[in-house]
């Protein structure tokens, strides 16, 4: 079967109208991040936006990570297929599109001399990343490394490159917009960025320019995008679309990119003009709250309860009447009314059910095992905050929060380990747990799993896991200890099956 290509739009233009123009368009972005996310939500927009003349510009695509390489990207010189699949405004949506707005992708480790010449370019404008909820973190970087380890410190690297080609212009600033999942992640990595600048003495000037020049906005992004879908369905796709794409994605209808942002920023993100999911606003924190308490946590708390008891999917778990049961009564009455923010209960509840009929899409199946990945740094970034609130109001425990940490310890719980990777059993089959804390709770299972209580103890009351010691929420870790002593002796459908106390 013919592979997807540039050469196949031109010789085939119905499949991609006006391609030539599209392909030839200049780049104005660097992405950080060659993920499923970006591809389906920001990279979605610019496509989009380039349809329509608007933007006018491509994304230099930087893999950051030396895991995998970017031959897929390279046979088919960036472009791929995005399925679309949903409900919209009460009618069936059905897309396929080719997205063209990837002009290169760049191996940070092999390129990086390329990378720092799209610094040079006049014509960059932006910056977007999306390097997991661990990647925005200061850490003891050596700027002068080809490339430096950590995001920021390529980012730093990146923009002190700029500084020197344009002599610290004030057009020359750019806008940066991470997408990572963390809290006010814009200042954070203008922080780190700015700290960086210090430690290496990179000079005032510079520190100035990234200060008054540069816009680091907070943003949020809110997609499902599961990407490639199963061999069946891939096969079934290709025979229908008339080509080969080992790129193609599968997504939602639904889509969000929510930035913080003024005049100057929405003159830059004009893609924003193409698509009403693209909202750049003085505050998005409104837009934060709801998706990462409701869509995010609720993804945390169910998927090691639900992949515990046998299933793969969300939309199996929606399926499934025990664990839906547990889904809705998990988002609607215990994680809705603790929303660390002031909000009329019933709006949550809204925003709530309108999550619960994205995951009951019937054409989206989105893998339970890889929403848990890097599970702790989930975990704490999305649920504790909540279930802290809930007990500034309440000393009643959470009892399907509970459960789900308890579903999460148990999931943690690696019987093999091999050349740093770490491996759960399920069912008598293995699973990956990919999570830069399985090593940690590959010691704490050798170390107190004889004794369960002294387990939920040691771990919850870690304040460096955790930022605070949840051993002092009343209840709490007796009722984690309970749930995970009935998965552990009945299984996980048992406890799902019971009835959650009023």
């Amino acid at each position: 079967m013919t592979r997807l290509t540039p050469q196949l739009l031109i010789q085939q233009p119905e499949l991609c109208p006006d391609s030539e123009r599209l392909l030839a368009l200049p780049e104005k972005i660097v992405q950080f991040g060659t993920g499923v996310l970006l591809r389906g939500l920001p990279d979605y927009f610019v496509h989009k936006a380039n349809q329509q003349g608007v933007f006018n510009g491509r994304i230099v695509v930087v893999k950051s990570t030396d895991r995998g390489g970017v031959d897929a990207f390279a046979e088919q010189e960036n472009i791929y297929t995005q399925c679309i699949r949903g409900i919209e405004d009460g009618a069936p949506v059905q897309e396929d599109i080719i997205n063209t707005a990837i002009s290169r992708t760049l191996s940070a480790r092999t390129d990086w001399a390329d990378i720092l010449d799209c610094a040079r370019s006049a014509d960059i404008k932006i910056i977007i990343s999306n390097t997991t909820e661990v990647g925005i973190q200061l850490t003891d970087d050596d700027l002068q490394a080809s490339p430096p380890a950590s995001f920021p410190g390529k980012l730093t690297a990146f923009l002190l490159e700029r500084f020197k080609a344009f002599d610290g212009s004030p057009e020359s600033g750019l806008v940066v917009v991470p997408t990572e999942l963390i809290l006010d992640n814009g200042p954070k990595l203008r922080e780190i960025v700015l700290e960086q600048a210090r430690r290496h003495a990179l000079g005032e000037a510079f520190i100035q320019w990234v200060e008054e020049h540069n816009s680091f906005c907070s943003s949020l992004v809110d997609r499902i995008v599961p990407g490639q879908p199963d061999r069946a369905t891939l096969t079934e796709l290709s025979e229908r679309l008339g080509y080969q794409d080992d790129l193609l994605i599968m997504s939602e209808v639904y889509r969000l990119w929510a930035i913080e942002g003024d005049a100057r920023v929405r003159a830059v993100l004009s893609f924003a003009e193409a698509d009403r999911g693209v909202i750049i606003a003085p505050n998005i924190d409104l837009y934060r709250e709801l998706k990462l308490r409701l869509l995010n946590g609720t993804h945390t708390l169910c998927v090691g309860l639900c992949y515990l008891a046998g299933l793969d999917t969300v939309r199996e778990s929606m399926e499934t009447p025990e664990t839906e049961r547990f889904i809705t009564e998990l988002m609607l009455d215990e994680l809705a009314p603790a929303i660390p923010y002031e909000l009329e209960l019933e709006r949550a509840r809204q925003f709530g059910r309108e999550v619960l009929d994205r995951f009951r899409n019937p054409f989206i199946r989105h893998q339970l095992i890889d929403i848990t990945v890097q599970y702790t740094a989930k975990m704490r970034m999305r649920n504790v905050p909540t279930l802290q609130n809930h007990y500034r109001h309440s000393n009643a425990v959470p009892q399907r929060i509970a459960q789900g940490f308890a579903a999460y310890l148990l999931f943690m719980k690696a019987v093999e380990q091999a050349d740093g990777k770490y491996f759960g059993l399920r069912n008598g089959e293995k699973y990956p747990i990919r999570c830069d804390s399985a090593d940690y709770f590959y010691a704490a299972w050798q170390q107190h799993g004889s004794d369960l209580p002294r387990l939920v103890e040691s771990v919850l009351s870690d304040t460096q896991l955790w930022g605070s010691d949840l051993t002092a929420l009343a209840g709490f870790a007796e009722a984690v200890t309970e749930a995970i002593q009935l998965i552990e002796t009945d299984g996980a459908r048992k406890l799902l099956a019971a009835t959650v106390p009023s």
